[in-house]
């Protein structure tokens, strides 16, 4: 074990990782993320393992298990490294040739490339991939690359030297206003300036103060920061320990889903590697700052993605929010200065320290900088993590990314932001992914889910969906949010099933402003979004239900009088 005393040994460490003199020569990564997993990723491991020995070819290989990558359509993945031969749909029947071809021999397999949408012809190189020579990865770069399990692999890419470099060379008001200066913004959703909160935090009076990686995922359709933390956990605590330098925290938390067992184990092996290294602790890195950080189990209420609700539960209090001011900067757990963030947006600060803060406000735009990552899904031929600079269209992510639509059918509605999000109809997809964009059409950013769908969507169907799962995971301290959603469910469940009346359309909108007005927390604020944006954007689907009843995706089967409008009226 290697004990860390300062910025200085840390670099010795890093310099002796590097020697290439001490490991076999090329390296082959699988993927260990959640899709890839399922897909039996860890026999094709075994099988690669099996044949390396019996071709004698362990002094040539080492195999890798890794987080997600974010391709996750053809896994299993195996990458050959340096190279970085991409092999796609991988079987534990591939390993042989995999290892006495391309291992032995210096040979492509062709059969497990990826093909290209428009020649057929095989793609050797994992960068020349479109879903990957469309990203700009910053957050990603190392997912699919490093062994989570191993510090020294987060090391030898660079790991840490943001933390050096503040703990040695800045003061915690230097640090602050790089990252001030950086541009970042929450990733959690909200956007709020992070220099800013980090700001409130250094300047509250207490003799105890907090950071805490709000990991709380329980969006439909979000992934991300889940595959984020899991491919690179020491990220997030990096970004952690160099916040609570800069704050004044000597205590954190990482906040994460009961049911993510996984990833719980490999944070928990993260946070005993840095202590054992001393990265956490006494003294870190001889610079006399102390700060330790834990793991903190949510039971998966959709409610403790909210700051408040959140640190009631790290409390054992009832998961509810409540108003600010003050706010968890000033009164936090425990009553002291607390700054919660997003694992993204803790994940960004190592890069900001290690580059600059000009440097990381080179991505983006004007009001949005840096880089943010989608959980990519739905109608797309290519669902996955995807990282691209705020800014970048939405329509290039469907189409340059994401591959398009399946079948070759046509794009109809993305929605950003979660269930919370506004759905955006085809006309306006080629407006800017960032904060102010989304708002103006009225959609959000929200912590990272796009959901694309296609022709045969019914939008009415889906405001219903989202709106039902905003329903039930309303905390119910605020009447027009308990209430509110709950009515304006039974509404779109009555139109879907074809016993909707003409004023039904009114009165959702009507519901949907009391319920922005009067509801405490962001949950109730923007679930009436997907009702409010679908009939914004198709209304005349919403006329069809009614006046016709007739659904125009045929996903509805009105009318429901007649016994065949089950599926509809179930949800």
């Amino acid at each position: 074990m290697t004990d860390l005393t300062s910025a200085a040994a840390l670099e010795r460490w890093r310099t002796q990782l590097a020697d290439a003199s001490s490991r076999p020569p090329r390296r082959i990564t699988i993927c260990g993320g959640r899709s890839c997993d399922t897909l039996a990723s860890g026999t094709v491991r075994a099988a690669l393992e099996a044949a390396l020995d019996r071709h004698d070819l362990r002094a040539q290989a080492d195999v890798v298990t890794t987080g997600c990558p974010g391709f996750c359509e053809p896994g299993p993945l195996v990458v050959v490294h340096p190279e970085r031969i991409l092999y796609t749909r991988v079987t534990p029947a591939d390993a042989d040739d995999i290892v006495s071809r391309t291992i032995g021999q210096h040979e492509v397999v062709d059969r497990l490339l990826y093909p290209d949408a428009r020649t057929g012809q095989g793609i050797v190189h994992e960068q020349d991939v479109p879903f990957y020579r469309e990203q700009q990865r910053m957050l990603l770069l190392n997912s699919g690359v490093i062994d989570p399990h191993r510090i020294e692999d987060y090391v030898a890419v660079g790991g840490y030297r943001g933390l050096a470099r503040a703990l040695s060379e800045m003061s915690p008001d230097q640090v602050l206003a790089e990252v001030s200066r950086s541009g970042l913004r929450g990733r959690g959703g909200a956007g709020f300036p992070a220099g800013l909160k980090w700001e409130r935090c250094r300047r509250a009076q207490g003799d105890q103060k907090y950071v805490i990686c709000n990991a709380d995922e329980a969006n439909p359709g979000a992934f991300q920061d889940r595959s984020l933390i899991a491919a690179n956990p020491h990220a997030i605590l990096e970004g952690m320990i160099i916040g609570g330098y800069a704050m004044g925290a000597s205590e954190g938390y990482v906040y994460l889903r009961h049911d993510h067992a996984p990833t719980i184990e490999t944070v928990r092996l993260a946070i005993a590697q840095c202590r054992e290294h001393g990265l956490l602790g006494r003294n870190i890195l001889g610079s006399g700052f102390d700060c330790d950080l834990r793991i903190h189990l949510g039971a998966g209420a959709f409610i403790c993605g909210e700051e408040t609700a959140l640190i009631a539960s790290i409390e054992d209090r009832v998961s509810l929010p409540v108003s600010r001011p003050p706010f968890p900067a000033q009164q936090g757990l425990w009553g002291k200065p607390t700054n919660i963030n997003n694992a993204k947006s803790w994940a960004s600060v190592p890069h900001i320290l290690a580059n600059g803060a000009e440097w990381y406000a080179g991505w983006g735009t004007e009001q949005s900088k840096g880089t943010t990552v989608f959980s990519l899904n739905g109608a797309v031929n290519h669902a996955g993590l995807v990282e691209v600079a705020m800014g970048t269209p939405l329509r290039h992510i469907i189409d340059a990314i994401g591959g398009g639509i399946r079948g070759g059918k046509r794009v109809k509605a993305a929605q950003p932001g979660g269930p919370s999000g506004g759905c955006i109809p085809e006309s306006l997809l080629d407006l800017p992914a960032d904060y102010e964009s989304l708002a103006e059409v009225g959609s959000m950013m929200g912590s990272g889910g796009l959901i694309v769908m296609d022709e045969d969507t019914c939008m009415v169907d889906v405001a219903r969906y989202f709106t039902a799962f905003n329903a039930a995971e309303s905390c119910g301290k605020c009447t027009a949010c308990r209430e509110g959603v709950s009515q304006m469910h039974t509404i779109l469940r009555a139109i879907a099933t074809g016993d909707g009346e003409e004023d039904d359309v009114a009165l959702l909108e009507e519901l949907g402003q009391a319920i922005k007005d009067g509801s405490l927390c962001g949950l109730g604020k923007a679930a009436p979004n997907p009702v409010l944006t679908t009939i914004r954007y198709f209304r005349h689907e919403y006329d069809a239900h009614i006046r016709d009843g007739r659904c125009p995706a045929g996903v509805c089967r009105l009318p429901a009088r007649d016994g065949i409008g089950e599926a509809a009226a179930a949800v």
